[in-house]
């Protein structure tokens, strides 16, 4: 009898080696810091490796380093964009997840409550007072705690037939404030504070000192710490009130929790460094198609290519053009293309 070999319908053949899931999250947690030594050596003014570890040495060990123009190009501008490029990239993707989750809703993004607008607004409007960088955080911070608490208050408190409500409601309260932004720039002068508040608005990593990370990275950190501790329990968000209840967890408290994080990682990376769109939306979608839906994997695998992927981004921003280019302007060539290409491969729209 002539043997014939048949494909059995739904069955993939496994032609390659699968990769150990610890070797997975060796590669991920070795990611962004490799991306970010690598992007120290790149840029306008390429620095050797040599010229880099060198430099890492004499201030660990206090002896001489390398010339001026080596040291003023790693410690005072690629170095802290990149810290800077890692702390909102990370953000970002964790703020996005855990939207997402919570809302059931796979385009919501950091900027579903109208945080991100909110903060813009408050960053705008210290532009336009004259305050320096550290004002302007606070009061991109301030603005941006208002918007959620606005949107709250509008929305029925996040009460489950209130999500609904409070998705709405951030949509009219970034509408609100975008209103608010467009109000600024056209009250600002056309010759000096104007081109900053356009700039600024458009996302940037170019105004990065120590002193601003000082100010804007314990929110972020604190916020994605308080995440990842919850991770487990954000597997329960998208499931029904009585159901959440039933497991013994208080729905309103991790609702409310994770919302707060949310914001505060949100509001922070705004004050810093401008809107960044698409981060927190494509990220989480390229870590549940590896990961699945499972937030102990899901959420760790968002923050550790979130900040690779920002700081590959915003290297790309400040080397491609002889001044730094707007990094939104980036995120969106690249995220909406391959956020198209993630539909289609996942089914996601039938033509």
């Amino acid at each position: 009898m002539k043997r014939t070999n048949k494909a059995v319908p739904g069955r993939v053949e496994n032609r390659g080696a699968k990769i150990p899931p610890a070797a997975r999250w060796i590669f991920l947690i070795l990611l962004p810091l490799v991306t970010a030594a690598a992007c120290l050596c790149i840029g306008r003014i390429p620095l050797s490796p040599a010229d880099v570890l060198r430099s890492i040495g004499a201030k660990l060990t206090g002896g001489e380093g390398g010339t001026m123009l080596v040291e003023s190009t790693l410690w005072r501008i690629r170095l802290p964009r990149i810290l800077l490029g890692l702390l909102t990239g990370a953000g970002l993707s964790a703020a996005g997840c855990a939207f997402q989750s919570l809302f059931s809703n796979p385009l919501a993004t950091p900027d579903t409550l109208g945080v991100a607008s909110g903060a813009s607004f408050g960053a705008a409007l210290g532009l336009l007072l004259g305050m320096k960088l550290v004002g302007v955080q606070l009061m991109a911070l301030a603005m941006g705690g208002a918007a959620v608490l606005l949107t709250a208050l509008c929305g029925g408190g996040g009460r489950r037939q209130g999500l609904s409500g409070v998705v709405l409601a951030g949509i009219m309260m970034g509408s609100l404030f975008n209103a608010l932004i467009s109000f600024v720039k056209f009250t600002a002068d056309t010759e000096t504070e104007l081109p900053s508040i356009t700039y600024w608005l458009m996302g940037t990593l170019g105004a990065a000192g120590y002193r601003e990370l000082a100010l804007g990275a314990p929110p972020v950190l604190f916020g994605i710490a308080v995440l990842l501790l919850l991770r487990w329990r954000m597997n329960l968000l998208p499931l029904g009130e009585d159901e959440i209840r039933a497991s013994g967890v208080n729905v309103r408290l991790l609702r409310g929790t994770v919302i707060l994080c949310a914001t505060l990682v949100t509001a922070s990376s705004v004050s810093m460094c401008g809107q960044v769109g698409w981060v927190g939306l494509l990220v989480p979608h390229i870590c549940r198609m590896r990961f699945g839906g499972d937030h102990r994997k899901l959420l760790p695998a968002s923050v550790f290519l979130g900040a690779a992927f920002l700081v590959v981004v915003d290297t790309a921003a400040r080397t491609i053009s002889p001044s730094d280019l707007p990094i939104s302007i980036l995120t969106a060539m690249i995220g909406a293309p391959f956020f198209i290409f993630l539909m289609r491969r996942t089914e996601g729209w039938r033509l």
